[in-house]
């Protein structure tokens, strides 16, 4: 019984030292890459129009699996006659696994979206920041021992209105959006 029970500990001492050794032990991740987000600021029903933009992040040193991150994105494009250039920075954790050589991720960051002046229907003056929050996850699947390719998917909320002529009070029109789709892809360092 004794013998049986000593083999049982060294299993699981064995195991445990493999399983620490397979756990990533990059300290930070940097990432760049294309994103697509789902519709324009000023996208009512009937005009709608994806945004085009890119993506950066950097995520500190993981604590049990837990890291910290800061990314910023920017979107440019046009419709219903105004241009839009949106700049988002944001904050948060990302929890991340490792499942066989690629390493899986959810993500919760909040911050701040900065848009430019005339971005409404017809040039119509619009808040230029708004708090916005990220809801999503992906996974980076590895190139070479410090590269990976990144796919992502996120739900992005924003609160952004319009602004009356007279008053300059905001206000949200029916259909205005707020809840956005976003997908990017790109290339993440890990060292």
């Amino acid at each position: 019984m004794l013998p049986r029970f000593l083999s049982l500990i060294v299993l699981l001492c064995f195991s445990s030292s493999l399983i620490a050794q397979t756990e990533s032990r990059d300290r930070y991740l940097i990432y760049g890459g294309y994103s697509l987000l789902s519709n324009s600021f000023n996208g009512v029903p009937g005009a709608r129009q994806m945004l085009n933009g890119w993506d950066a992040s950097v995520a500190f040193q993981s604590w049990h699996n837990l890291r910290f991150k800061f990314e910023s994105s920017g979107y440019n494009g046009s419709n219903l006659g105004a241009q839009q250039h949106a700049l988002f920075l944001m904050g948060g954790g990302q929890y991340s696994l490792q499942l066989g050589k690629e390493a899986v991720f959810a993500e919760v960051l909040a911050g701040e979206a900065g848009l430019n002046r005339y971005w409404g229907p017809n040039q119509v003056a619009g808040e230029v920041a708004s708090f916005s929050s990220i809801l999503g996850g992906g996974v980076d699947t590895p190139l070479t021992r410090h590269l990976a390719f990144r796919v992502a998917g996120d739900y992005l909320w924003e609160n952004f209105a319009l602004q009356q002529n007279v008053t300059l009070i905001p206000y949200r029109p029916a259909g205005l959006p707020n809840n956005f789709a976003r997908i990017s892809s790109g290339l993440v360092w890990r060292f």
